[in-house]
Order: structure tokens, then C-alpha cells, then sequence
């Protein structure tokens, strides 16, 4: 008896089904795509029209300047080049000073929790815990703490004979310390959980045919974990760095961006210059222009770690 064969469906009848498919797939995507366009594509090109004017809600009009705004970015001199571009030289700072320790002091947490350990679950809640405080809570909390005339920090550093009246929040050096470990001690949870994720996606069997192969535990780090962990780091790194380019609350709330304009970051010039000054085309511009970095440094990232994984 000849078997059975079934028939196969003719090029219509698949194209129908792929269809049917992808007209499902964006039924349920539309909800998305939805609120996408509105909170996100349609401002973002209102924005850029914006950047193309003279916008000043308190004028009658907004003249069409063409690209002035970014023009006047570019050029030496002009109301907004000098301000601004420290203002970028001040995030650029907190940046590369934050992103290292954000990266190394998670993956050291989680290598730490990783382990079979007591209580791990207790200690992954410690760490996450003021990640989910809000920034003006933050803020707050160690304006009130590192206060130079009667912080907390500094009368416990007198009660152990240590100097106690480090300008915490109104000098610098002191002032990037500052705001660059409140902000490690808040964010870093959020880096250990994914980084612990990572971990726990890696086979053990690659951990014993290491152990097998006489490695050490820098060996099992360095030829185990970091290859395994790439992918993860990828993303950290990259939303990281968005992150810290983006910073403005700890900065506002700690330091003012003082002392003078010291630590006054990009954002905080930009939010200024639109919603103080009034000044909405030029501070549109500035979006743009941030943006246009943050967006190179992105992929300059995404191409490193894709030539690493090569």
C-alpha cells in the first residue's frame, strides 16, 4: 500500500496564511505602535520643527530660522555656545566617571550573590531596594546627609577623628564624589539584577570543563563568565551610559550644578534654557544635538561588542 503523502498547500493558500498571520501580529501590536506614535514619534518631530524656529510661547510668532539654532551651537561667542557646551563638558564628567564603577561594582555584587550563599534572596532585595525610590527622594535624603555644616556624614567622620568639614556638595572634586556615588549606591541594584540574570544563563558544565582544564577562578572569569556575560553587558553598558548622559536629578537636587555652573549637567541647562528662559527653539536644538552624540556613542558600543562577539 502506497503511503500516505499529504498534499501540499498551494503559493496562494501560504501567502494567505502569512497574511492572516501578520494582520494578527499588528492587531496586537497596535496598542504599542499606538501610544509610540503619540508620546514618542509625534513629539520628537514637533521637537525637531520646533528647533527650526525662533520659539518663544510668549511672542505673538515664531519665525522660521532654518538651522541658526544649531548654528549658533557651533559658533564661539554666542548667547548659548559657552554655557552650553560646558554644560556638556560637566555630563561628559559624571559619565566617565559613573559608568566604570556601574559596571564593575554590579558585576562584583552579582559574582557574589551568584554563589550558594544564605539569605541570597534577603541580600538581592537590600541592593535592588533604592533602586525603586524615587530621585527627589534621594535627593533629599543625602542633601541632608552630606550638608557640609551639619551633614550626618561629616559628624560621623569627626566621631572618628576623620576631617569634618569636607564640602560635600559645594566644591569640587567633592561635589562629582558627590553625586557620583549617591548615584552608584541608587542605581546599582538595577545593573545587578540583570548582570545576576546574565549569570545564571551561563551552563555550569563550561565551569567544570574549565575547573578540568586546571583554570583558576580569574581563568573561570576571564574565559567563562565575560564571554557568557556579553550579550548582558551590551545592554548595561548602553543603557547606562544613556542613563548617566541623561542625569539631572541628583545634580539639581544636590548641588544646584553648583559650585557656579560646575556640575550644572546638559539636561539641566536645556531644561533652563526651554521652560525658564523661554527660550524653546534654541533648547530644542540642544535635544538634538545630545541626541546626536548619545546616539554615535551607542553605536560605536554596539559595533565593539559585535567585533568582541566575532
Amino acid at each position: 500500500m502506497a503511503p500516505i503523502v499529504p498534499a501540499l498547500r498551494s503559493p496562494r493558500l501560504r501567502r494567505a496564511g502569512g497574511n492572516r498571520r501578520t494582520g494578527i501580529a499588528y492587531v496586537f501590536l497596535a496598542p504599542f505602535l499606538v501610544l509610540f506614535g503619540v508620546f514618542v514619534l509625534a513629539p520628537a518631530v514637533y521637537g525637531l520643527w520646533i528647533s527650526l524656529h525662533n520659539w518663544n510661547p510668549l511672542l505673538p510668532n515664531q519665525p522660521f530660522v532654518g538651522l541658526d539654532n544649531y548654528i549658533q551651537l557651533f559658533t564661539p561667542g554666542s548667547l548659548t555656545s559657552g554655557d552650553f557646551w560646558e554644560s556638556m563638558s560637566a555630563t561628559g564628567i559624571f559619565t566617565v566617571a559613573s559608568v566604570p564603577l556601574l559596571l564593575v561594582v554590579p558585576l562584583a555584587v552579582a559574582s557574589l550573590l551568584n554563589q550558594k550563599i544564605k539569605g541570597g534572596t534577603v541580600f538581592r532585595a537590600i541592593f535592588f531596594a533604592p533602586y525603586v525610590l524615587g530621585v527627589a527622594v534621594i535627593g533629599v535624603i543625602w542633601k541632608y546627609l552630606l550638608d557640609p555644616q551639619v551633614g550626618v556624614v561629616n559628624h560621623v567622620l569627626g566621631a572618628f577623628g576623620l576631617p569634618d568639614n569636607t564640602p560635600w556638595t559645594v566644591d569640587v572634586p567633592w561635589a562629582w564624589i558627590s553625586l557620583v556615588g549617591v548615584t552608584v549606591w541608587w542605581t546599582l541594584g538595577f545593573n545587578t539584577v540583570i548582570l545576576l540574570a546574565g549569570l545564571k544563563g551561563i551552563s555550569p558544565e563550561l565551569y567544570d570543563a574549565a575547573s578540568m582544564d586546571g583554570a583558576g577562578v580569574w581563568k573561570k572569569f576571564t574565559n567563562v563568565t565575560l564571554p557568557g556575560l556579553r550579550p548582558v553587558m551590551m545592554f548595561v553598558t548602553t543603557v547606562t551610559i544613556l542613563a548617566s548622559a541623561n542625569m539631572f536629578g541628583q545634580s539639581y537636587l544636590l548641588t544646584k550644578g553648583g559650585p557656579g555652573n560646575q556640575t550644572r549637567t546638559a539636561i539641566m541647562y536645556i531644561a533652563d534654557q526651554g521652560l525658564s528662559q523661554n527660550q524653546m527653539g534654541a533648547a530644542s536644538a540642544m535635544s538634538y544635538v545630545l541626541f546626536a552624540f548619545l546616539a554615535v556613542i551607542s553605536v560605536i558600543n554596539f559595533r565593539l561588542q559585535r567585533e568582541k562577539s566575532n
